[in-house]
């Protein structure tokens, strides 16, 4: 082989050897940038399943169905619980 020769593949082998160095350090890259996407989706999916829960509770406190519902539980159902109670033991004491 000549000098010229000699040069060429000594250029190329450099250049391969720098693209292959880059490739490796993009694929290590690319790796760890997969893990970090997954965890924000992951942290998406989890925020989306609160926000639903909330706006479940927001549309029952907000719709005159939930708005009645919250105040049976919380003033009738005591009172209602008391007469049964009440008739309970009056029916009992005969």
């Amino acid at each position: 082989m000549n000098t010229a020769e000699w040069i060429l593949v000594a250029i190329l082998s450099v250049t391969l050897l720098i693209f292959l160095i880059v490739g490796i350090i993009l694929v290590i890259a690319l790796i760890g940038l997969t893990k970090e996407a997954k965890k924000v989706v992951e942290k998406g999916q989890d925020i989306a399943e609160n926000a639903n829960g909330i706006v479940n509770n927001v549309k029952g406190m907000t719709s005159i169905g939930g708005t009645v519902e919250m105040f049976v539980d919380k003033y009738v159902n005591p009172k209602l619980k008391e007469k049964l109670k009440e008739n309970k033991s009056k029916k009992e004491e005969k």
